[in-house]
């Protein structure tokens, strides 16, 4: 990871999570590269915002999304696999989805 000035990470290797929750569907948008530690901070927003104890419905918006590692690949794969609904935009993402969606992992 690359860093500059004031020891702050560049925003090309941030992503931004915002989490929504309306009657029972949670969204999960990302904006950025899902890579690195930012995974596990993704994962940690997916389990906070569904274990609550209350059936809920899981969309992850990754229109803003523009690189997924190979870990951000095994994550989607899983969230889909508990019944997310993955949603992209761009070829790069919409690859991935498709790959997931077809019984892979993203790869």
């Amino acid at each position: 990871m690359r860093n500059e000035g004031c020891g702050r990470e560049s925003e090309s290797e941030m992503l931004r999570v915002t989490v929504s929750d309306d009657s029972g569907l949670v969204v999960l948008k990302l904006e950025g590269r899902l890579v690195g530690p930012w995974v596990g901070e993704v994962e940690k927003a997916w389990k906070s915002a569904t274990n609550t104890g209350k059936q809920q419905h899981v969309a992850v918006d990754l229109c803003g999304v523009t690189f997924v590692d190979n870990a951000g690949k095994e994550l989607l794969s899983r969230m889909h696999q508990a019944g997310a609904n993955l949603s992209a935009l761009g070829p790069l993402t919409k690859f991935i989805v498709q790959n997931i969606e077809a019984g892979g992992n993203g790869h």
